[in-house]
């Protein structure tokens, strides 16, 4: 039986806003229970992560200098901060940190560092009697896919073929990528993402090398996911659970809450991609075009598509004025959380990337899964054929969609009478109640930190 005592812990995640924010929502978890918080990050991401810092007794940020790298635009310090193809020289930059953050932990010693991209972090801990472990903001049924030993027994020679199906062993064989998924993660093998380390060497070596795993999941959901993680690498795997996010102590900005507020409860589709998905034009044209086929009221929310500076120059001609007094384009940051909760929201048309599907799954908006890239495609996969919690949208061969593929997924959410929509309103339902059972989430943070204070314990 290990009593319980105050951990010390460090955390240092990818420069990516979607990987410090989930990492902050955790560090409050944490600090909750009455332990102590190095964050290190970049200045440029500490300004936005200081609205998020509940306990700034407990938690405390160091500012981390990114170093300049070749390629990057001057000041880069997040992916927000660069186009999709310069994030590995961000990654490189990020490598480059090495030596300031390990003498950051010589002096601080904490307990145990939580990390994700930096692979390296275990080969500086280890030395220092310092624990390591891998926080993964990925969901267990893409590790299983693509990471897995059991996936690396044919090294990094994977055909698109092979990963069509799911590797040996995997839990659910109705999760698999189309043709033209495989493909892109045939080829992403191939690529370097920083410091020239394969992208999933770096991921590889990041999961073989870490004392323990961690998952921001449950069991109630991803269970088998898990132990199959467990067996593959033979150790610890430590769940975190869904870590809802708190209430913000913001209100709905008025323009966006008086506009919701004049539609009638359920009525609203609600289509947001993220702050880094940036669309090809041809596919950003036929979202609006399914939008509006719908008839119903939209608030879309997106970046401007490939080739574009701002979304009013991308959209359809005449688009605006076909839609007007029931269709918003935005192409800024908007309130994500209060807008799902509002009640004239109904759907909610997702990338699938992992914190809007927990953002979502804890609102009643009924979900439209339309995936992108890497993660988020398995993750459908998930959502809507195991869990059975949404619609994909149907894609051609070639991975693009239609305006039609797009209403129809949105039609059949939004029919009360249709007997997909009846099944996927239960699901959603009964899961949006577990997670938002607040013994649950406590139970799981509990045993989290009791399972970390084993770890540092062990060999100590």
């Amino acid at each position: 039986m290990v009593s319980s005592f105050s951990l010390h812990i460090a955390m240092y995640p990818w420069f990516a806003m979607g990987h410090q924010t989930a990492f902050i929502h955790l560090a409050n978890k944490l600090a909750k229970k009455g332990h102590k918080i190095t964050f290190f990050t970049p200045k440029k991401a500490q300004s936005k992560l200081e609205p998020f810092n509940l306990h700034p007794q407990s938690i405390k940020f160091i500012t981390i200098k990114v170093p300049h790298v070749e390629g990057l635009p001057p000041n880069a310090e997040t992916t927000a901060d660069v186009p999709y193809p310069l994030q590995p020289n961000l990654m490189t930059a990020m490598d480059l940190t090495k030596p300031d953050i390990e003498t950051h932990l010589i002096n601080l010693k904490p307990h145990i560092v939580f990390y994700d991209f930096v692979h390296w972090i275990p080969l500086v801990t280890k030395p220092l009697g310092i624990k390591a472990l891998h926080y993964c903001i990925i969901s267990t049924v893409t590790v299983c896919y693509t990471l897995t030993p059991a996936r690396y027994s044919k090294g990094n020679n994977i055909s698109e073929f092979d990963l069509m199906e799911p590797p040996s062993g995997y839990p659910d064989s109705s999760i698999k990528l189309h043709s033209h998924e495989a493909k892109a993660f045939a080829a992403k093998r191939k690529e370097s993402f920083g410091s020239n380390v394969l992208y999933y060497d770096r991921q590889a070596i990041a999961l073989n090398e870490a004392d323990a795993l961690g998952y921001r999941t449950c069991r109630e959901i991803e269970g088998p996911f898990i132990d199959y993680i467990q067996k593959q690498f033979n150790k610890p795997v430590l769940t975190s659970g869904p870590v809802i996010l708190e209430n913000p102590n913001s209100v709905l900005d008025e323009k966006w809450a008086n506009w919701l507020g004049g539609f009638k409860t359920d009525s609203v589709v609600y289509c947001c991609f993220g702050s880094e998905c940036i669309l090809r034009p041809n596919l950003f044209q036929e979202l609006m075009f399914g939008l509006e086929l719908t008839g119903m009221p939209f608030f879309a929310a997106l970046k401007p598509p490939f080739g574009f500076t701002t979304i009013e120059e991308a959209l359809p001609e005449g688009f605006l004025e076909r839609v007007e007094g029931r269709g918003v384009v935005y192409g800024g940051w908007v309130q994500q959380q209060l807008i799902m909760e509002h009640p004239s929201v109904g759907c909610f048309i997702t990338h699938c990337g992992s914190g809007s599907l927990s953002e979502a799954l804890v609102n009643k908006c009924q979900l439209v899964l339309l995936p992108n890239v890497g993660d988020q495609i398995l993750n459908a996969r998930m959502m809507g054929n195991n869990l059975k919690v949404g619609v994909e949208v149907e894609k051609c061969e070639d991975g693009l969609y239609t305006k039609d593929s797009v209403c129809k997924a949105v039609s059949i959410v939004m029919d009360d009478e249709n007997e997909i929509s009846k099944e996927v309103k239960a699901n959603h339902e009964k899961i949006r109640e577990m997670l938002l059972n607040e013994d649950l989430e406590s139970s799981y943070i509990d045993d989290f930190c009791k399972k970390l204070q084993e770890i540092v314990l062990e060999n100590n």
